[in-house]
């Protein structure tokens, strides 16, 4: 069939204008749509950080042309400013210099993930914004800031060798950069000592392994501390406050890893926290004293862990603040005060401070307070059983308002694939529920915080077990009556985007419909074209996905990957993709809406020119989700709010329609 190239989905748009009178009903008795700008626009206000003096709030919100800014306010006074001008993308990373005067932010281009940092003098404001790593292709990150160096950073930056990241100290004040430790080649990720030392190394050994170097000395030689095969999980998390241990996340001995302390002359762990159920989450140090206060434990909602006595009322207190689970933001250098967050499956996330002293929170403000106006879904952990036994800890959200019987289901798959689902407030999820799908976002096996008997079960099991895990959640939520087997899609993001190509190239009998954003449709070509700087990494992907170069894995590679198996392909796909996507690149969508077209197939393609592995920007956001509500309507018979015109101003959608009606 004819291919377009088309400014907007003109089929996609056409249904959207249909949808909502069917809609009506067949979702009597649901709440109200949610407005797609409330669920994926910019929050209003969010990421509240404490100054390290204490006298001075930060955080991120749109400025008047809806761009994310940094904004800062002296505590007690009405004298709000906003301190940066990013032009188009806004600002979503940022943090506190030492010297409580000055705002450090990372920012890239329109998605290439080449990411610099930046600073800007709170007094002076915008106009005095500067970039400390103004080199071109250069990709940096903030490593360190110390309170015992006001005015001092340690910085990763790729400038000497685009593969690897070498150690620099900036000076905040005149942007100086002087080289600090050169990679000697593997390095993979540095730590620093409470003296703003570089004494720690993380390398990726041949097979796929970890290995933790140290070192007494910034100038001393570096030594092994401790070497691991591919199937334990190994992280430092930091060195003691003198220096002479290292607290660890290990299952070196256990199947999940815990917390330890490590001697580092004699090799004696003490044991700071653990759980059988789950891997050692959230870890709360100590900025100043370098001790562990208290670990979280996720098997389906946050528990924390309370291991320093010194903070356990504070811990106690500051649950009875709101419903939901809570974090520690920040606090300030005095540990007086604290910036506490909490995150709820059915409500805004509320930011709070924490008075240590009194024993007393003061709300400061919610992420997204229009929510409050509308019925959200509860978000429920369960467990489901595999087929080989393996207990699939998984989330259900139902649509409120109908009864759960034989709704049509979308399977919400997690990207990583060493990632996992997690309790809390998730847009995408409440969304789908609100148009009126059951929604069941699972942990299959390969995803972080389970074991490492359940991370490794997924090696090698692109597209086989891993994939099973998803078809055996379906079976589980049509046997227990909730989903119409007939009417169930997938959608997903980067591996989600892949699961959702997998299942309509490889079972396309089991959906009716696939969302794929930014998934990578050919494992050779994945590979083969990573950022440079994920060298270090490599040969873990070889172990967990398969070596191209062997004779074995190139069939296994082969027959995971959709692209050849497009002529298998008979529901119709939505694809969206970055064109600046520097971890599945533009050509992985490409090939396969090829494949699509050749084999007769029906697919939407709609490319963002500026973005990158996912949309960052609130136009590009909601215009896609605004196709997808369409799409899926048109497909499982779910409600959509109206787009209204070809796309969403703004955005920068380029579609391309292939196969299908006219």
């Amino acid at each position: 069939m004819q291919l377009r190239l088309l400014r907007a989905a003109g089929l996609v748009l056409a249904v959207s204008l249909l949808v909502p009178a069917l809609a009506r009903v067949a979702h009597a008795g649901m709440p109200g749509l949610i407005p797609r700008d409330v669920l994926f626009g910019n929050p209003e206000r969010t990421r509240a950080r404490l100054s390290p003096d204490g006298k001075r709030l930060a955080w991120i919100a749109p400025d008047q042309k809806n761009v994310l800014q940094v904004w800062v306010q002296t505590i007690g006074k009405p004298d709000e400013k906003v301190v940066t001008a990013d032009k188009k993308r806004g600002i979503r990373q940022y943090l506190w210099a030492e010297d409580s005067r000055t705002i450090l932010y990372m920012q890239d281009a329109d998605g290439d993930e080449n990411h610099h940092v930046y600073a800007v003098g709170v007094a002076k404001g915008a106009e005095a914004v500067r970039d400390l790593t103004p080199w071109q292709g250069v990709k940096a990150g903030i490593v360190d800031v110390s309170p015992r160096f006001p005015t001092r950073i340690l910085i990763q930056m790729n400038l000497r060798d685009r593969r690897l990241f070498d150690m620099y100290r900036v000076d905040v004040r005149t942007g100086a950069v002087e080289i600090d430790t050169q990679n000697p080649g593997d390095v993979a990720g540095w730590v620093v000592d409470d003296n703003q030392a570089v004494r720690g190394a993380v390398t990726v050994t041949p097979d796929g392994g970890r290995e933790i170097r140290v070192r007494p000395s910034a100038k001393a030689p570096w030594k092994t501390l401790l070497k691991v095969g591919p199937e334990e999980n190994l992280d430092p998390i930091d060195f003691s406050k003198d220096g002479r241990s290292l607290y660890l996340k290990t299952s070196v001995g256990s199947d999940t890893a815990r917390v330890v302390l490590r001697h580092l002359a004699t090799g004696k762990e003490t044991l700071v926290a653990k759980s059988d159920a789950v891997d050692a989450g959230d870890v709360v140090v100590h900025p100043t004293r370098h001790v562990v206060q208290a670990v979280g434990f996720a098997r389906g909602r946050n528990v924390w862990t309370v291991v320093d006595p010194t903070v356990k009322a504070d811990f106690e207190a500051i649950a009875a603040l709101s419903d939901g689970d809570f974090r520690i933001a920040n606090r300030d250098t005095a540990d007086k005060v604290w910036l506490v967050y909490f995150v709820r499956d059915r409500g805004a996330v509320r930011y709070f401070t924490w008075d240590r002293a009194s024993k007393k929170g003061e709300f400061l403000f919610a992420h997204q307070p229009r929510l409050e106006k509308f019925t959200l879904a509860d978000m429920k952990p369960i467990d489901i059983k595999a087929r080989d036994g393996l207990v699939l800890n998984s989330y259900l959200t139902l649509p409120p308002g109908v009864p759960p019987r034989s709704l049509p289901l979308v399977v919400y798959v997690h990207g990583g694939p060493w990632n996992r689902d997690s309790w809390g407030f998730d847009p995408t999820a409440q969304w789908l529920a609100n148009r009126g799908y059951a929604v069941l976002q699972v942990n299959f096996r390969g995803s972080d915080g389970f074991g490492k008997k359940f991370l490794h079960a997924g090696d090698r099991q692109w597209g086989f077990a891993m994939q099973d895990d998803l078809h055996d959640a379906i079976g589980w939520a049509v046997k227990e009556g909730l989903a119409d087997p007939k009417r169930v899609g997938i959608l997903g993001g980067s591996y989600g985007g892949y699961a959702a190509l997998a299942g309509a190239a490889f079972t396309p009998d089991a959906f009716r419909c696939a969302v794929d954003i930014v998934g990578p449709s050919n494992l050779f070509t994945l590979l083969q074209s990573i950022p440079p700087y994920w060298k270090p990494m490599v040969a873990m992907f070889h172990q967990r996905m398969g070596d191209p170069e062997d004779p074995q894995d190139r069939e296994l590679l082969k027959r995971a990957s959709p692209l050849f198996s497009a002529r298998r392909i008979k529901i119709p796909l939505l694809i969206g993709q970055g064109a600046n996507d520097p971890r599945v690149k533009q050509a992985e969508s490409e090939q396969i809406v090829a494949a699509i077209e050749k084999n007769r197939g029906q697919a939407v393609y709609v490319l963002y020119s500026d973005e990158g592995h996912g949309f960052a920007r609130p136009e590009n956001r909601i215009d896609f989700f605004a196709r997808t509500e369409a799409f899926l309507a048109e497909h499982l018979g779910g409600r959509a709010e109206l787009l209204e015109g070809k796309k969403i101003k703004g955005s920068t959608a380029v579609v391309r329609v292939v196969g299908g009606k006219r």
